[in-house]
């Protein structure tokens, strides 16, 4: 528990006395990707990495926060007008704001945090953050806010006060997160439910590119437009069918002529996409991680292909995976850059990872980052 005494102590010397402690996870996501916005499913776990805090209530109406990763101090009131002028700072005050906004109690308190979550490998930092301060909150002033509602806040957190337009599934993965499951999120209804992750003889891993090619804000939108325009085509034929979630394979076909082929082939990816989360948790449910992983292979070639977010590197990850006889690889997130996550037998795990090192390096010139991670509990109060 080296981060938690590190805290204590920071507080103590800051503070003069000590608070309770709060933590929330990182996520990673099994599979369906490039779903939500299409009101399909997402299939994410809350992960054992993550952002820890020490909270007191302060007696004032100032925030006096101290971020570990920054070695920085900042202290901010509660009103619209004193937004903070550091980033880091701007999640926490989002989060006051967003409670206070929903009739929620928040005065001053005092705070120390730190994070383990490995920045920028699109783990969900900033959800794990704010859903840790969310949660902290309404803990502190007994505000009963329900879970959901708390995820909400984090969401428009980034909206309001970060600039990022993100969907639900980062903090909610990071609030409802269960130790041994994945949570099935359907985007369009928000209903959820629990599968078992318990891969005896397997182990999780992310295989970070450390790239991040530049076009992955002007291809969002762009693939977005798509997938809307496709929705709209099939729309005119079967009106029910408000995403593209809700139509069927054959209803594509239907309208393959008046879309653009690009559009055609968006489409075919995120059908079959939201299908493969539904097939993966039938498989889980009868604890075959083969299907698993070929599931996670094809969702790559779908990327990588059909739905064109993949990248040199990413693809080069997946290829040695298959190569060697892993059992599950895939792109994880929006693409262009980032991890790709994997399902290893215990017994493959050492050769795979120092291949993967060694050749990629080889091949583009620096290691990648290994990170190895466990199906964990969401946010939690410590102590």
């Amino acid at each position: 528990m080296e981060m938690k005494e590190k805290i204590q102590e920071k507080f103590r010397t800051l503070f003069g006395q000590d608070g309770a402690i709060f933590a929330s996870a990182g996520r990673v996501n099994l599979i369906g990707e490039h779903t939500d916005y299409n009101g399909g499913y997402v299939f994410p776990g809350a992960i054992d990495k993550g952002i820890m805090a020490e909270v007191m209530v302060n007696g004032t109406e100032k925030v006096q926060a101290y971020s570990m990763h920054h070695d920085e101090y900042c202290e901010f009131g509660l009103n619209e007008e004193d937004k903070p002028s550091q980033n880091w700072a701007r999640y926490l005050f989002g989060v006051c704001r967003e409670m206070i906004k929903r009739g929620g109690k928040v005065h001053g308190f005092s705070t120390v945090f730190a994070g383990d979550v490995p920045l920028g490998a699109g783990l969900s930092s900033s959800a794990a953050l704010e859903s840790t301060f969310a949660f902290a909150l309404n803990n502190l002033f007994n505000n009963g806010i329900d879970k959901f509602e708390l995820a909400k806040i984090g969401q428009a957190t980034e909206h309001n006060y970060c600039g990022v337009k993100c969907g639900i599934m980062d903090q909610f993965a990071s609030l409802f997160g269960k130790a041994g499951s994945l949570i099935r999120l359907n985007c369009k209804t928000l209903e959820y439910k629990y599968f078992p992750f318990n891969p005896q003889g397997y182990k999780l891993v992310l295989i970070d590119s450390c790239v991040k090619h530049e076009l992955a804000s002007s291809a969002y939108n762009k693939r977005r437009a798509s997938c809307e325009n496709a929705a709209a085509a099939i729309r005119k034929y079967h009106p029910d069918v408000e995403f593209l979630s809700d139509a069927k394979r054959q209803w594509l076909d239907e309208v393959r002529d008046e879309i653009p082929e690009e559009d055609f082939l968006r489409a075919e990816y995120v059908i079959g996409e939201v299908q493969r989360v539904l097939d993966v948790c039938d498989a889980l449910e009868r604890g075959d991680y083969e299907t698993v992983g070929e599931m996670m292979y094809q969702t790559h070639f779908g990327m990588s292909k059909l739905y064109e977010v993949s990248c040199e590197e990413l693809d080069f990850l997946n290829k040695l995976a298959r190569k060697m006889d892993v059992t599950g690889s895939r792109v994880m997130g929006g693409g262009f850059g980032g991890c790709t996550i994997n399902l290893v037998k215990d017994e493959l795990y050492e050769p795979f990872i120092a291949a993967a090192k060694e050749q990629f390096a080889a091949r583009f010139g620096h290691e990648p980052k290994v990170y190895d991670v466990v199906i964990s509990d969401g946010a939690r109060k410590i102590q």
